[in-house]
């Protein structure tokens, strides 16, 4: 990525999660906050889908809080896509007959998602791209997405040993980022000694659709001709596992597989010896920043040092890999989740192994 931008630098250590009530799929609801007062403004908060578990359990109530922490007058109004960008666009058009000053969105597919932009900005709204770049966005938060996927890739390379074939399942592609995960993970693995033996762009991110590609795969080359997997995010990496264990492959010999989001189910793996990592984004950092940028932009005020991503004003977040070995110092550490939430009664002699205790 030949773009300079600002690096915000996240202390893992100094993260606290706090509870919050889960959304429902497909929610539009509205909540008045507390704190410093506001002017009556209105903030929408729209993101793309529910399957992956990061946007309803974290994203969502995190951004909530901390709008109601710093803005007792504010109104956020949340829309969820459900993976439908025709359904996204009524959202937009139905924010702003809600007078939302600001639009905070998460797009379904952001090379497509330009005309809603120009449609907010013609209404008077501010737009923040969260998490997946809109071209012409006023703001855009995210994280570095071609090192998170030259982390993984080089975490796949040291997990095997720099040798043999490895299937790669990609993001979908009208997700920006799943481009840039690709780019990343293949700057690392097209200078190893590792052959891609197949390659797949996964619609939607499914998790089933990964598990019957590589049910597919699993028919051209021997289990034992596979000796890593990239998969570009925990619910595909799922879905991989199911596959190769449905297959017949013994949970303790799977080939190392890679994964994104530090899902519960992900740690659990990783934990448990099934999984290699993952990359964990501190979403609190993303969400609340999110937050702090769209009361500023409500109240008229300035939203802090940004420099320039594609044009577009920007903050860009740290990923973190997580490993067997550092779960209790990043996820557990940070409480992201407890040992209590990763030790259920199934993993509780990996948990102790591992050396994670309450």
């Amino acid at each position: 990525m030949s773009t300079r931008f600002h690096r915000v630098v996240v202390s893992t250590a100094a993260l606290v999660v706090g509870a919050g009530a889960l959304a429902a799929c497909g929610a539009n609801d509205a909540q008045s906050g507390g704190g410093e007062g506001g002017g009556g403004s209105t903030i929408a908060l729209l993101l793309p889908e529910s399957s992956t578990t990061r946007y309803e359990a974290f994203d969502k109530p995190l951004f909530e809080a901390k709008v109601a922490e710093l803005c007792d007058d504010c109104d956020v109004i949340y829309f969820n896509a459900d993976q439908d960008e025709a359904k996204q666009t009524q959202q937009v058009d139905s924010a702003l007959s809600q007078d939302a000053d600001v639009i905070v969105l998460d797009p379904v597919n952001g090379a497509g998602a330009g005309g809603m932009v120009r449609t907010a900005q013609d209404a008077g709204a501010e737009v923040i791209a969260y998490d997946r770049f809109i071209e012409g966005a006023d703001y855009y938060l995210s994280f570095d997405n071609e090192t998170v996927g030259r982390m993984q890739g080089e975490a796949l390379i040291e997990a095997t040993g720099d040798t043999g074939g490895i299937l790669m399942l990609n993001g979908a592609p009208s997700d920006p980022n799943a481009a840039q995960f690709k780019a990343g993970a293949h700057e690392a693995i097209d200078a190893s000694g590792l052959e891609v033996l197949a390659e797949y762009d996964n619609p939607d991110w499914s998790p089933t659709n990964a598990q019957q590609w590589t049910s597919d795969q699993l028919a051209r080359f021997d289990a034992s001709e596979i000796t890593g997997v990239y998969a570009a995010n925990d619910g595909q990496a799922g879905g991989v596992i199911a596959a190769l264990t449905g297959a017949g492959v013994d949970p303790a010999a799977l080939p190392p597989i890679t994964g994104q989001d530090a899902e519960l189910a992900a740690i659990q793996r990783i934990v448990a010896g099934e999984q290699a990592m993952t990359i964990y984004k501190p979403i609190k950092i993303e969400a609340e920043k999110a937050a702090e940028v769209a009361v500023a932009l409500a109240q008229g005020e300035d939203v802090g040092e940004t420099e320039d991503y594609e044009g577009v004003a920007s903050f860009i977040f740290d990923p973190i890999v997580v490993t067997a070995e550092n779960v209790a110092d990043t996820v557990v550490a940070d409480e992201f989740y407890s040992v209590e939430d990763i030790c259920t009664e199934d993993y509780a002699d990996a948990c102790a192994a591992a050396g994670l205790s309450s």
